[in-house]
């Protein structure tokens, strides 16, 4: 804890009195430039990764990065992808997976979390991703290559959910929101970005530039 109150003293002292400015204007409102879901792991900094400043961001952290359906649960996540997309109008939403993520390794080795009811519970929401894994990747018998392969599929299944949200539904057939599956290696600090033209997580580096997709409002590479 006093690693925690020294750095709240040393952000007032040193970054907030530079930035003050920034955090006045910030007292107006917010208008975020995209939605970012990612996982509750401590490796994971959104901010960070992204270079981005306060207000840039509105964050969705929960384990897994999960986006339960919307006639599965009407909770905190609903309600913070509605938010963001209804009143904040975002742009981009990010569904950003990770390596070594615990979330995904405890659904695909459930005897991890048969003592935790509540995870175990929470990672019905992932039951697709589960089933993927299970069903057509009999073929992987390293535990690193499969657990990466459920971290990816994982995103996927969770895009697929995001779109049964109405809010999201609706921006999508607009054409004024773009949808992006990230997974971040903190080992190495690169981010890969699902390409559908390849079906496939390219660095993000190697990426085009994107561009809405008119036949489904999502990102198309050119």
């Amino acid at each position: 804890m006093q690693k925690l109150v020294s750095g709240i003293h040393h952000f007032q002292r040193e970054i907030f009195s530079a930035r003050r400015q920034l955090f006045e204007d910030l007292a107006d409102g917010q208008q975020p430039l995209a939605l970012f879901i990612t996982c509750s792991d401590s490796r994971i900094s959104p901010s960070l990764i992204t270079q981005s400043q306060p207000g840039e961001l509105f964050i969705l952290r929960n384990a897994g990065n999960i986006v339960p359906s919307y006639a599965a649960r009407a909770g905190g996540e609903a309600a913070t992808i509605e938010y963001a997309v209804s009143v904040l109008k975002v742009k981009d939403i990010v569904i950003c997976g990770h390596s070594h993520c615990g979330a995904m390794h405890g659904l695909i080795d459930p005897a991890s979390v048969a003592k935790l009811p509540a995870v175990k519970e929470w990672l019905g929401h992932a039951e697709s991703t589960r089933r993927i894994i299970e069903e057509n990747y009999t073929h992987v018998i390293d535990p690193e290559e499969k657990l990466l392969a459920a971290i990816e599929e994982n995103v996927l299944v969770q895009l697929e959910n995001l779109r049964t949200h109405p809010s999201v539904a609706a921006a999508l057939a607009r054409r004024q929101i773009a949808l992006h599956g990230w997974v971040y290696h903190f080992e190495s600090g690169a981010v890969f970005d699902y390409d559908p033209e390849s079906n496939d997580f390219l660095p993000l580096e190697l990426q085009p530039a994107p561009k809405l997709d008119p036949a489904r409002g999502e990102v198309a590479w050119i």
